[in-house]
């Protein structure tokens, strides 16, 4: 990833990774904060919740509890499951 934001912006991959990482830590707090991020053409970061659930331990299949969370999950705009087909 590193490698092709430089190529194609033509900057350092130094750069490229601080871009990168800045990208990364900006959606990670701004999930962390309850919100979402919408990248116009490519799609959406968001948190909800999971419930709690029943699962089973593979290996003595015991039922086990699997407690509520809170997951982030993204769904994909337009544009990028177009260019995906």
């Amino acid at each position: 990833m590193i490698d092709h934001m430089a190529k194609t912006a033509d900057i350092s991959k130094a750069a490229a990774g601080r871009a990168l990482d800045a990208l990364i830590g900006a959606v990670k707090t701004s999930l962390r904060k309850g919100g979402s991020v919408t990248l116009v053409g490519f799609g959406t970061f968001r948190v909800t919740k999971r419930k709690q659930r029943t699962g089973r331990n593979p290996r003595t299949n015991q039922p086990i509890k699997i407690p509520a969370a809170k997951v982030a999950r993204f769904t994909p705009g337009k544009a990028f499951k177009d260019a995906v087909k």
